[in-house]
């Protein structure tokens, strides 16, 4: 009788834990919006000044169009050990003309979104592999080079002038 309680107990306690450990937290990472929605920007009549201050300082800013700024907000979804997933992601880009004027307000969301496809190829470098032997063995019976004449072995042949020469 005595065991079986400690059965059902352990029973119970693995149970909650598996079911909480499977229980998804969502984290927001981000530009967060005031009220939850984008303050209503015009074109033409709000400037750099007023969006710094209706909206903070952007999440980026455009790396070849200087006049672009980006306010970026997402929600991920974490699962256990597993990797996140981005349930949503809102980005605002606010373009500016040479003035320092609002000349246009985007809005981007996931379907917007784009997959980079990355290159996998490696870069060759220079020289020959070596084997693990050859790696292993590869001073053995070399002497070092100050018995030479005293001139060390710098990299790139660099040395400049000698003391006293």
């Amino acid at each position: 009788m005595r065991l079986s309680r400690v059965i059902l107990a352990t029973t119970v306690a693995l149970s909650a834990a598996v079911v909480t450990a499977c229980n998804p937290t969502l984290r927001s990472h981000g530009f967060r919006y005031p009220d939850g929605e984008v303050p209503e920007l015009t074109v033409g009549v709000d400037s750099q000044s007023t969006v710094l201050a209706t909206l903070g300082n952007p999440s980026t800013r455009g790396t070849f169009e200087q006049d672009t700024w980006y306010y970026i907000s997402a929600t991920r979804e974490y699962l256990a050990y597993l990797r996140p997933d981005t349930r949503e992601r809102r980005i605002i880009a606010v373009r500016f003309d040479e003035d320092g004027t609002v000349s246009a307000v985007d809005e981007f969301g996931m379907e917007d979104g784009r997959v980079v496809a990355f290159v996998d190829r490696e870069t060759p470098t220079r020289g020959r592999e070596l084997t693990i032997l050859e790696q292993l063995l590869g001073n053995v019976g070399r002497l070092p080079s100050e018995q030479f004449g005293g001139e060390q072995n710098l990299p790139g042949g660099a040395g400049g002038p000698r003391p006293g020469g």
